[in-house]
């Protein structure tokens, strides 16, 4: 039986951040979406039914928080394994973070083996 490769979400402004997960995760075996910005991210979230979304907090137009807390207020994303990562490591920012709902808060730069470590954890079942 072929396995059906996890989607996962990544809602991130930096195209070379951006470009980068896409290259990692798809060479781990995941299926990569990607969205500029908050609202873009919302509609992909909606329409593509991804796996678990990387979340990016300083966007342009929505912010991450914002957005983590529309997809935990959509029945139709609210369980969905969030993973919001931020350059400001502050405690405050965390604690934003995961109040509106994300599963964890990691700081960036991000080690590429604590991401997929991560990744992991919230995709039960994944065999990468």
């Amino acid at each position: 039986m072929v396995s059906i490769a996890k989607k996962i979400l990544a809602i991130e402004d930096d195209p070379s951040f951006s470009r980068y997960l896409g290259y990692m995760l798809t060479k781990e075996g995941y299926e990569v979406i990607t969205a500029g910005n908050g609202l873009a991210g919302l509609r992909k979230a909606r329409e593509e039914n991804p796996d678990l979304v990387i979340l990016d907090v300083m966007l342009p137009g929505l912010d991450g928080f914002e957005v983590c807390h529309r997809l935990r207020d959509d029945p139709k994303t609210a369980k969905l394994p969030v993973l919001m990562l931020s350059a400001k490591g502050q405690d405050a920012d965390k604690t934003t973070g995961l109040r509106v709902g994300a599963n964890e808060f990691l700081s960036k730069p991000i080690e590429r083996e604590v991401l997929l470590s991560k990744i992991k954890e919230y995709l039960p079942g994944d065999t990468n």
